[in-house]
Order: structure tokens, then C-alpha cells, then sequence
């Protein structure tokens, strides 16, 4: 019996952290974990639980290191990539997931890409939202606007003036936001959680503890897979999404919407869960 698709709050003790987070479906259902990234919230997939709910499977998307009060150490080695893949199997532990399917967008779409590839064994589908492979990925950001940007936010202290603004609430990261095609509403409650005391350093942190050893080392990504990129996002451009695909070596899906930003969860919930459906379907029913 599928349910409603309400969504839960949720706390979850993991790896001596406290996540906060968002979850639905029934809990004997497969498990799907749902990976947020810069600068959002598990608010990204509420469209996506619910969905994904109501087809019976368990689905659940943590706010994670950094983005709640919980889980939001202060040093920034503590935000290297190790301790980002640790968070991942230590809550899918503490969730009793054994296997489950991982998706992500944006920096945990990038997360999600490097756990796949690490460890194959735990996860029985990936799907990656907006983010190219990260050799993709690294290899079309040389010299480019786009490279730079990624670069500025390694920067210290900066790039917290820029985005919390003279007065601390969040105006350049609101603008940011809406530049970037997402709306008033889901850009108000990112700017709410990033405003919370250390939360936005925090956050800037995943960018200045990103181990570049870390991405040369990745084998070509072996579970079954489905990336999907639009043609409106001012991140990621055709060209390295299409190449994303010389490092699948499993079964590859990849899918473009049209005329959609950067913010595929929140603006296109409606593809995006039937395409999610569509491929957790393909491996086997919601339980």
C-alpha cells in the first residue's frame, strides 16, 4: 500500500553528528537517499520525497555537514571529501541501508558521483542531477568563467561578505539565487538556513576542503546510472555534461530538459521525479 507522500522531519544521529532532515514513504520501502547541494537545504527534494512516497519507496534527504546546527563543525578540514563520503555510509548505516539508490544535485550530486565510485558494493543505482562527472567536470573548468567563480568561493572570508552582505541577512546570496533562475520562495528559505550562525562558512568550507586527489583517483562509475542536465543551467555547460558519459562504464541514462536552470528539484519536480521513477523502476520495484 503506497502512502500519501507527506513528508517527515527528521533527526538522525550519524558519525557523532546530528543531521537534521526530510523524509517519505513507508519505512519498509526501498531505500533512496536524496544528496542536496550549494546553498541548499533537504528543502531542494520535497517535491521528489513526495513522489517518490507515494511509490511506495523510502526516501529520505538529510540536511548535510555544515547546514544544520547539529552537524556543522568549525575547522575546514573538516569538510574534505573523506569526511563528506563518511557522512554518506555512516547515515545510510544508522538507517539501516545496507544498499540503496543514491541521487544528488549540485555539490552532493558530486558527492554522490565520488561514492559510487568508491563504493559500488552499497549503492544499487545513482542518479546525478545538474553535476558532470568530476573528471568531466575538472577538465572543462580550466580557465573558464565558470572555474573562476568555483574558485572564488575558496577564497577566505570573502565570499561570506559578498553573499551574507553588509548587514549579515543573505542579500547577495538572495540575489545569486534569482539571478540563477530559482524563485523567491525556495531562495527565501535558503537564505534563512544560510544566515544561522557559521552555517554559510560552513558551507563555502566543502569548496575550500575539496581534495583534488581524491577526484584523479576515481574508477569509472560501474551501478546503474542516470544523469540529467539541462539546457538552461549557467553552471554546467552541454559539453562536459555529454562527456560525463566517458566515465559511466554501467548502464547510462542521460536525459536533458529543456529551458530549465540550474535548479532542476525545485523547478522541474515533476520531470525530474518521473525520471527518477522511471530509473529506480528499472532496477526493481519500491520494495
Amino acid at each position: 500500500m503506497h502512502t500519501s507522500g507527506a513528508i517527515d522531519r527528521l533527526e538522525i544521529s550519524a558519525g557523532g553528528l546530528v543531521f537534521t532532515g526530510r523524509a517519505s514513504g513507508p519505512h519498509e520501502g526501498r531505500r533512496v537517499l536524496l544528496l542536496h547541494g550549494f546553498p541548499q537545504t533537504s528543502w531542494a527534494w520535497r517535491d521528489e520525497l513526495s513522489a517518490l512516497g507515494r511509490a511506495g519507496y523510502r526516501a529520505v534527504a538529510p540536511d548535510q555537514r555544515g547546514y544544520c546546527p547539529g552537524a556543522r563543525p568549525t575547522e575546514v578540514g573538516d569538510y574534505a571529501t573523506e569526511h563528506l563520503v563518511g557522512d554518506v555510509l555512516a547515515l545510510a548505516d544508522c538507517m539501516e541501508m545496507e544498499t540503496l539508490d543514491l541521487v544528488g544535485h549540485d555539490w552532493g550530486g558530486m558527492l554522490a558521483w565520488i561514492v559510487a565510485s568508491q563504493h559500488p558494493g552499497r549503492i544499487r543505482s545513482l542518479s546525478v542531477v545538474s553535476t558532470p562527472h568530476p573528471l568531466a567536470l575538472r577538465h572543462a573548468l580550466l580557465g573558464t568563467s565558470s572555474g573562476e567563480a568555483m574558485a572564488s568561493y575558496r577564497a577566505p572570508e570573502i565570499p561570506e561578505r559578498l553573499l551574507l552582505g553588509p548587514d549579515g541577512s543573505g542579500s547577495g546570496l538572495a540575489t545569486l539565487l534569482t539571478e540563477t533562475g530559482l524563485d523567491d520562495d525556495d531562495a527565501n528559505v535558503y537564505v534563512a538556513a544560510l544566515t544561522e550562525p557559521g552555517a554559510m562558512t560552513a558551507a563555502l568550507n566543502w569548496y575550500r576542503a575539496m581534495d583534488g586527489d581524491v577526484v584523479d583517483g576515481l574508477e569509472p562509475v560501474t551501478v546503474p546510472t542516470l544523469y540529467v542536465w539541462s539546457t538552461g543551467d549557467d553552471a554546467f555547460d552541454r559539453a562536459t555534461a555529454e562527456e560525463t558519459a566517458a566515465h559511466v562504464s554501467g548502464p547510462y541514462t542521460f536525459e536533458v530538459l529543456e529551458n530549465v536552470s540550474h535548479w532542476i528539484p525545485e523547478m522541474a519536480p515533476v520531470e525530474l521525479s518521473e525520471l527518477l521513477l522511471r530509473h529506480l523502476s528499472a532496477q526493481g520495484g519500491p520494495l
